[in-house]
């Protein structure tokens, strides 16, 4: 088995894929890993579908090109200089520190040579981007302060990865005398501020030139071209191709081509990266598994124990993360990462490391790849159980005389409340009961009248001067949590004015049941005004889309307070909403008949009707 043509080569990798890459996302191992588990079962380690990997190696490396020419797409000069000091503060000593440790454990303990040792540890010290943008993604913690900071590394470790990739073909050219061969890196130097310059003046020209054309096609093929043809430079001039796809896109990045060519190119990086994992897949020596277990295992573990004792300590001091946070940054960047088979394929290529030394690396690797979200979850529960056993903290002391207005809940609505009356000059007190929350404020400053606590708590209502206070801004984003405060500021301060966010109808009438008086839906007023500038952009002047928006605005308040009576029977709310999608279809078009709006394509005299979530019976 194993020789076939190359249609049913192709076959072979798409069947893999389609069945390999789902089950490996329902099990939330990541695509990454699915192409990987996909090489090794088609590969010649199990069904030895394909026998020879490397007929598959030479296409797969152009979606490691696609990847670095996107990469450097995406950073973007202005973008790095926002994140320059987590960028290239932690993430620097991150790579810096596991780079040097894990060289010098391959130095010093596995007599690895000095060029063999720094590409080690330098493949090693690099996480997987993949894999972390995921799992922040899933866990919806992309926006903590511990998921920026670790997008930060990872953005670094990404810029790392090119003069890392660059280097191999340096260090292999040294690799029997000592030191650096400076005519290799005076051409190599010379090579980059070449390509640099010709990019920077010759590239936009022919891009302007090919936009006149008008054609998708065309684009697509010269963005192949700039890419392919510059990793070809580099490649007839003995330079790493990568480096070059990279500075291509570097060079891009800010230009007005950049989103057009990232849409065209994805489908291409995509694809063909993904046939590059597979074909790391097919490579893996599993036999190395069964064979020295321990040894396998041991490097695994050892990768993910060495990183994350050195991210530990980063996270805390110059990421300034609390405990918990660190620990989630070092459980989340200990693995290994994509670039480094990428580094270490190339290293054995030029024989800097030995087959047998790369094949066992890329399997710890992989490993370390497949236990990361097992790790997470299981740090994550582990930091679930000791805050629930740590001892509360103590609410805060509240030291504001008389305050005209209380803020309960200091979110995105609750700030900007906050600000509107800071510049009133309106004292208020805010609360919260989020620690993540209140310490965030409490770094960009202007806290002076925010304090932890549970605004549900009688306690500490009262100390909040509640009893003097004129309004109460309910702005909690939590529905039960919100219910639970307007119970009882209603039931002990009758008289304040309580002026409370909704997320949805039932929200809104449960707020009701307890005498709040028009609650703030709060996507309502954000979605009229996007829908009456989509009016404007189709050709309705501003008073006419006004009209039509106020229209539904009335219509949408009259059937709330009518829903209202009947909201707990779900058929008779069913009953309302389709009659009152029927009248507001019979105004609108009534308002058409009298003064009909310019058409400006064939949906233009579409009546507007109830959209978003504000028909829905109760979600969010």
């Amino acid at each position: 088995m194993g020789s076939y043509s190359l249609l049913e080569t192709a076959v072979i990798f798409l069947l893999a894929t389609v069945i390999a890459v789902p089950i490996a996302k329902r099990f939330r191992l990541g695509a990454v890993l699915g192409y990987l588990l996909a090489g090794v079962v088609i590969g010649p380690a199990e069904l030895r579908l394909i026998a020879d990997p490397s007929r598959a190696s030479d296409i797969s490396e152009l979606g490691v090109v696609l990847m670095l020419f996107v990469i450097g797409l995406e950073l973007s000069p202005k973008r790095l200089w926002v994140m320059r000091h987590q960028v290239f503060g932690t993430g620097l000593l991150q790579v810096l520190a596991s780079g040097l440790v894990l060289g010098a454990i391959a130095y010093l303990g596995f007599g690895l040579a000095p060029n063999a040792a720094a590409i080690v540890g330098g493949s090693l010290a690099l996480s997987s981007t993949a894999f972390g943008l995921q799992i922040l993604g899933e866990r919806k913690e992309a926006s903590t302060a511990y998921g920026r900071q670790s997008f930060a590394i990872l953005l670094f470790q990404d810029l790392a990865a090119i003069p890392l990739i660059a280097a191999v073909p340096l260090l292999a050219s040294t690799s029997s005398r000592h030191g650096v061969d400076p005519l290799a890196v005076a051409r190599t130097v010379a090579v980059i501020v070449a390509v640099v310059i010709g990019g920077r003046y010759l590239l936009r020209p022919v891009f302007r030139f090919v936009a006149r054309a008008n054609s998708a096609e065309v684009s697509t093929a010269t963005a192949l071209l700039v890419v392919m043809g510059t990793a070809l430079l580099m490649e007839k001039l003995h330079i790493s191709v990568t480096l070059g796809a990279f500075l291509a896109g570097v060079l891009l990045a800010d230009s007005e081509y950049r989103h057009e060519l990232e849409s065209n190119l994805e489908p291409f990086k995509g694809l063909l990266l993904g046939l590059f994992f597979i074909s790391v897949g097919m490579s893996m020596r599993i036999d190395l598994l069964l064979q020295a277990p321990l040894v396998v295992l041991g490097f695994t573990f050892g990768l993910l124990l060495v990183k994350g004792l050195l991210l530990w300590p980063l996270g805390l001091k110059p990421g300034g993360l609390h405990r918990s946070d660190a620990l989630r940054l070092a459980v989340l960047l200990a693995c290994g990462g994509e670039f480094a088979f990428v580094v270490l394929r190339q290293a054995m290529e030029h024989g800097l490391i030995a087959e047998q030394q790369g094949a066992m690396l890329i399997l710890a690797i992989t490993l370390s790849m497949a236990l990361t979200p097992v790790l997470v979850a299981a740090a994550a529960k582990l930091i679930g159980a000791k805050k629930k056993q740590a001892p509360q903290r103590p609410f805060d002391t509240i030291t504001v005389d008389h305050p005209r207005v209380i803020i309960a809940g200091y979110g995105r609505m609750g700030q900007i409340v906050a600000r509107i009356l800071r510049t009133r000059k309106i004292p208020f007190v805010a609360l919260d009961h989020s620690v993540e929350q209140l310490d965030l404020v409490h770094r960009f400053g202007n806290d002076d009248d925010i304090f932890y606590g549970d605004p549900a708590r009688p306690e500490l209502l009262r100390a909040a001067q509640a009893d003097k206070a004129e309004v109460f801004v309910l702005a909690t984003d939590d529905a039960e949590s919100s219910l639970r405060v307007a119970r009882v500021v209603r039931r002990q301060y009758p008289h304040l004015k309580i002026v409370a966010r909704a997320r949805n109808r039932q929200h809104v009438w449960r707020l009701m049941d307890l005498g709040v008086e028009e609650p703030v839906r709060e996507t309502l007023f954000s979605s009229l005004k996007m829908s009456r500038k989509a009016l404007e952009a189709l050709g309705l002047s501003a008073e006419e889309a006004t009209a039509e928006v106020e229209s539904f605005r009335r219509k949408d308040a009259e059937l709330l307070k009518l829903q209202y009576l009947v909201y707990d029977d779900e058929a008779k709310l069913v009953q309302t909403t389709r009659e009152a999608l029927a009248d507001l279809n019979r105004l609108f078009e009534a308002d058409a008949e009298v003064a009909p709006p310019p058409a400006k394509g064939p949906d233009a005299d579409t009546p507007l009707v109830a959209g978003n979530e504000e028909q829905g019976m109760g979600k969010p």
